[in-house]
């Protein structure tokens, strides 16, 4: 038998105590107690009953015909079946609308084109990330400011890069020091 029938059954039971327990205990302390402990059981055997139960799978929902797929695969083994799966996963032709001309025309089917996958550009190192502390988002933002190198971070002034950047003039001194000691 399931989980979750047996918990409803469990919280139909506690229910069953909660009434039994109206009906029969006299004393009122004693009353109050045994209903608000088996009202309380039996709800939460409900509530992990509903929690158990079986959720729908996924393979029950339709796919679409075409999965679009941005990131290509690193291996060479998993290529060959991503494009064997995209040759599979092609639409089903469109009718070729019929010609009203007596000429017969030839049909021209269209041919399916497969697209490459794009390759992922490795995205360039930036000299200001060899500062600690400096990491390739906080790199463009130095960039947007105008200094593209080591040399102009040396020369930045503390105070506006931290204005700029909305940091603490502690950590951009730190980077204005670690580059005067590269540059060296």
């Amino acid at each position: 038998m399931r989980s979750e029938y047996l918990l409803y059954m469990l919280a139909a039971v506690f229910f069953v105590i909660t009434a039994v327990s109206l009906a029969l205990v006299i004393d009122q302390m004693q009353k109050s107690l045994w209903v608000v402990t088996t009202v309380v059981l039996g709800l939460f055997s409900a509530g992990l009953g509903y929690y158990q139960r079986s959720k729908p799978t996924a393979s029950a929902k339709s796919a679409p015909a075409t999965t679009p797929v941005t990131a290509e695969p690193s291996d060479a083994h998993v290529k060959e079946a991503y494009v064997a799966e995209n040759v599979q996963r092609s639409p089903e032709p469109v009718p070729m609308p019929q010609s009203v001309s007596p000429v017969p025309m030839q049909v021209v089917a269209p041919i399916p084109v497969m697209t490459p996958p794009v390759q992922a550009v490795a995205p360039q190192r930036n000299e200001l990330t060899v500062v600690r502390g400096i990491n390739a988002k906080r790199a463009e933002q130095l960039n947007t400011l105008g200094i593209k190198n080591i040399d102009d971070l040396a020369n930045a002034s503390a105070e506006d890069l931290a204005k700029n950047l909305t940091i603490s003039p502690k950590i951009t001194r730190m980077w204005i020091g670690s580059a005067k000691k590269l540059k060296k």
